[in-house]
């Protein structure tokens, strides 16, 4: 069983950096999901893939894994360029691009 340990990327509907400090160890499906006959919902017999757990470092979810002999990939996460801007840089005096509507 191999796992998957990463920080989850902010969430895309909302502008708050909530629950993006922590670490999740997630499980990598073993078995193909597949359609149920009777009711089509999409499912899988491997249980696993509904395990999440969630960690506060990087090194706590590693030791973790490690501990349990769990083969992992560590998913390292990009860094986030923040350019900050005012309103006011619009009307700047020396601005060098042009003013349009």
């Amino acid at each position: 069983m191999r796992a998957r340990i990463y920080q989850p990327p902010k969430n895309a509907m909302q502008s708050g950096w909530a629950a993006t400090e922590e670490w999740v160890l997630e499980f990598e499906p073993a078995a193909p999901r597949r359609p149920d006959p009777l009711m089509g919902w999409i499912g899988s017999a491997d249980t696993q893939a509904q395990v999440i757990l969630r960690f506060a470092t990087r090194e706590e979810a590693v030791a973790y894994a490690d501990k349990e002999g769990i083969a992992y990939d560590l998913a390292l996460p990009q860094t986030r360029e923040f350019k900050p801007k005012a309103y006011a840089d619009n009307f700047r005096f020396g601005r060098m691009e042009n003013w349009t509507h």
